[in-house]
This record gives structure tokens, sequence and C-alpha cells, in this order.
């Protein structure tokens, strides 16, 4: 067995995978088409962020069993190529939360004593003391945005410094909040209480820009605003123009929406009540060791043991009950995805049914891809197929598997119900033939349809010309229209249209859409992943 580690990784990774037995090559910083000539030979490849797995250099790794990512974030890498290939994705999702916690502590310590403009100015030959007062962060408010794994650790460290802690997190029950000392609040409402707000959130559809010059407009003229995770979140031209006007009183950031960044694009860098680190959250000796021990040994187990552990793209289990349930793997984790995309509030619990020949399989493994589907629209890369239930769990959602022998419809059924603070949703979904999973239920709508790639879910009034009027909307707005799914409930004159798209529905697109005749509700769904 050979391994190439093609990114900078602590040498304790490489020394796991020679006691084991595995050949390591340690080749950095290898251009595209140097990497796509040696990649064939290897049957291991260790990243960090730098090497971008694409397809292109996929299709040259005749040799290739697994990637493993030493960390979270999987943007550079093809996952449904590299599934399409056969080939395991893993990562360590969470090799890293503690020190990008503290950085983001750090930052606001920085902020509130003006650390790096004070070192400046005495590097520059000043002693500015009355320039650089400063500020307690004790008996203050930290807004958290995103209380989740890391999230939840810079709370708790606010906490020992003796600051109130609040959170907006419409994923997370009030309950589990509760039990780590955080009030659930709206996120207008931790804008205008907050005296730090900290971010901690993936980069998703719902969670991009979320941080606007509206958001700014409301916090305290005297706030700090603090970003360890993810570019895009927030607005940066907004925070520029707040920070500018005065309207908060400063902000750090240790991430970009363009990386690297420099002062021809980001005028952020101009401003003294503003400072920044290189993207640095995940930077220290503990975590870079850290995370390359994680993925060194979850390689070696698969290479020698075939044991997947923190796959994005597999589950744990057999290559025997793989092949039974596999395709309903598929399904599950489709539905999950689905069911998060179209709920509103947090998750309370969940059920799921098999009914048919499928009840007498082993369904665990379909049950656990649904739970990662289910938080993939708000976790992103930070959930797997092991963690999965333990993010449940952690969430205090309830999990409940049933089974029923007979199936009115279909030979198997897959049926997910799932209960939120504000309502509940029922996916029905099957396979047809040997591997093409359908939604064929969704609520009280009957249909059969494809969950996958750009979508669009459409309420409406059954009545004439609403077709039409949405196609003529979506053209005009430089979207085509691939797949169209109708889905009518027999005992009153609603609809839903689950329309197929080239690409996804932008936001302005989507309030026209709203705002047409007899359609009451419109949800764009990214099912990009299982496209």
């Amino acid at each position: 067995m050979k391994v190439l580690i093609s990114d900078n990784l602590s040498p304790v990774g490489a020394e796991i995978l020679e006691k084991a037995g595995i050949e390591v090559d340690v080749n950095t910083g290898l251009p595209p088409e140097e990497l796509k000539k040696v990649i064939g030979k290897y049957d291991g490849l260790i990243i960090r962020s730098a090497t971008k797995v694409t397809q292109d250099l996929l299709e040259s790794a005749s040799n290739l069993k697994v990637v493993g990512r030493a960390g979270i974030g999987l943007d550079n890498v093809d996952i449904p190529a590299a599934s399409q290939k056969g080939i395991v994705v893993m990562n360590a999702p969470d090799g890293n939360a503690v020190t990008t916690a503290e950085h983001a502590i750090t930052m606001m310590m920085a902020l509130s004593r003006n650390i790096p403009q004070a070192t400046a100015s005495m590097k520059a030959g000043k002693w500015e003391k009355k320039k650089f007062m400063g500020r307690e962060v004790t008996g203050k408010t930290l807004g958290v945005i995103g209380i989740g794994r890391i999230g939840g650790i810079a709370a708790s460290r606010a906490q020992g410094l003796k600051m109130k802690t609040i959170a907006y997190d419409p994923h997370m029950p009030k309950e589990m909040a509760e039990k780590i000392g955080v009030e659930l609040v709206s996120l207008d409402e931790l804008a205008e209480r907050s005296d730090y707000i900290t971010v901690h959130v993936p980069m998703t559809k719902e969670t991009k820009g979320i941080i606007s010059a509206d958001f700014f407009k409301k916090m305290k003229k005297d706030a700090m605003f603090i970003d360890c995770a993810r570019g895009g979140v927030c607005d940066e031209e907004a925070l520029n123009n707040a920070l500018r006007q005065g309207e908060i009183g400063g902000a750090a950031l240790d991430v970009f929406a363009l990386e690297p960044t420099s002062r021809e694009n980001c005028p952020l860098l101009e401003l003294d009540n503003f400072i920044c680190t290189p993207h640095l959250g995940a930077s220290t000796s503990e975590a870079q060791e850290n995370v390359a021990i994680i993925i060194a040994e979850q390689m070696a187990n698969f290479l020698q043991r075939g044991a997947v552990t923190n796959a994005v793209n597999v589950p744990s289990v057999s290559d025997d009950v793989l092949t039974q349930v596999g395709p309903y793997v598929t399904l599950g984790e489709m539905l999950g995805s689905l069911h998060m995309q179209i709920a509103k509030g947090g998750v309370e619990e969940v059920t799921v049914e098999y009914s048919g020949a499928l009840a007498e399989l082993n369904t665990s493994p379909i049950t656990i891809a649904f739970l990662k589907g289910l938080f993939t629209p708000i976790l992103k890369d930070a959930v797997n197929y092991v963690n999965a239930p333990i993010i449940a769990k952690d969430r205090g959602i309830k999990v409940i598997e049933s089974k029923c022998e007979s199936s009115d419809d279909f030979i198997n059924v897959l049926s997910a119900r799932v209960r939120t603070s504000e309502g509940e949703n029922v996916l029905v979904g099957t396979v047809f033939g040997k591997n093409e999973p359908r939604l064929v239920r969704l609520n009280t709508f009957r249909l059969e349809a494809l969950p996958a790639g750009p979508m669009l879910l459409v309420y409406n009034r059954d009545v004439p010309g609403v077709i039409g009027a949405l196609g003529t909307t979506i053209g005009a707005g430089g979207v085509n229209i691939s797949r169209m799914t109708v889905g009518r409930e027999e005992t009153s004159q609603q609809n839903i249209i689950l329309l197929s798209t080239d690409s996804l529905i932008p936001k302005e697109l989507l309030t026209k859409v709203c705002s047409l005749d007899n359609i009451t509700d419109a949800v764009a769904l990214d099912m990009a992943m299982y496209g």
C-alpha cells in the first residue's frame, strides 16, 4: 500500500502510516498536471486545503481507494466524482474545534484592548498610551451565531471570562442550549443585545451573506464583530461601510470571501478599527498534530482492514450489507437533506419506517444516512456517517426506527417523519429497478420525482395558468427547467410542483416566483451533491 501526502502535514501523520507498514511519499506543492502524472500509483491521498481533488485528477487515479482531509472542510474535493469511482472520502471534523473557538476568543480580546494597533504604534517608535483605551469583557454579552461544536466551545470560554452568552441557531433545541448556559434568541435580537458577536456556521445557501448591512445597522454603536468561520458568511462590503460610518465599534476577520486577500481587493485592511489574521483559526501545533494523527489512523485502518471512519460518502458497514441496502442508503440521505431544507423550526423527533422486504434487512445504515442528509444542509462538511447519530443525540433529537412487513403501494418503502418545534413533514420514497431513488409522497401530495440536483419546490392553487406563469418567470430569470413533476392533493385544490433546474434559483428570482398569483410558497432546494 502506498500513500501520498500532498499538502503540509505534521510529521506524526507519516510516522503513523509507516509504523503500520504503509509506504509514504511526502510531496507538497505539486502543480495539478504534475500531481495528475503521479497519482495513479497511490492507494491513498492525504490533503489539507491546497490540493484540489478534481474530477480530472480522479480520472488519472487508477489505484486510489481513499482521500483523507486533515481537517473539516471538503470544498476542494469533488465528492460526487470520488463516489462514482468508489473512492472513500474522509475528514477529521473535530480535530481543530478547540483551536478555532480559542482563536475567536483571542480576536475578541485583541479587539477589546487594541493590541495589534498598539503593537504597530510602538514598533513605529511611538508611545500613544491615551490613544488605545480599551474595555473589559467581564459582564458583557457575547452573541454566538451557530451554537454547534465550535460555537459551544466559544460560549464556554466566554462564560469562563464571566460574560453573558446568547445565541442564534434555528436548528438547536432550546433545551440543549440551556444545558450549556446559552439563551437562544432571534438573529435580530442577537444583533441588538450583543456587545460582541462571533460567527461559527458553515458556508451554505442559508448562511451566505447572513451578516448583512441590515444586521450591522441593528448592532450597538460600540459592539464588535468577529468571524473565524467561513468567508462569505459576512458581507465584507457591508462590514466595510459599517466600520467607516461608525455603525459598529470594530471587527476582526480570520476568513475572507477571496483568499488570499490584499489591500487591492479588501478595503477593510485600510481601517484602524479592523484587525485580521490570514485564516489561522486551525493553525496551532496542537490542532495540526491532532488532525494529522486522526486522518493517518483512519487511513491506515481503512487500507489494512477496510474499516471506514468519518467518511462523508460511504457508511461504516461491510460490503455485503452495503450491496443489499446501498440504493436505499442514497435514498435515505436524499430524503434527509430534502426534509431539512423544507422544515421550519428546530428538529425534535425523527421517525424512520421501513415497509416491505426492506424491513427484513439491516436498515441501520439507512437511518444513519438519513440523519447525515438531515444535518448536511446546516453543518455541511462537519457531519458524516459516523458522527450523525452523535449529533442527533447531542441536540436532544429522538430517533425512532420502525418496521412493517407489508407495503401497500411498492415492494419496499422508506417513510420518514420529522417533527420540529413548528410542525412536521412526512416524506416517502422507494427505489425503482436496481438503483433509481424516487420521492413518491410529500406530506399528503403524491408524486414521482428524483430528489437530486438544483430544484424548486412550489406550493400552488390548482387552477389554470400557474405552470405557464411559473415557467415564463423562471425562464426570464435565466434558469432552465430540465424536469417537472406535479403532486396533487385529492381532497383539496392544492398542488405542489417540483422542478429540476440547471442551476440554483437565486434569491431575487425566488422572490418573483413567490409573488405570482395562486402561488402560496416556494423553496429553492440544493440537492446538487446527489445530481
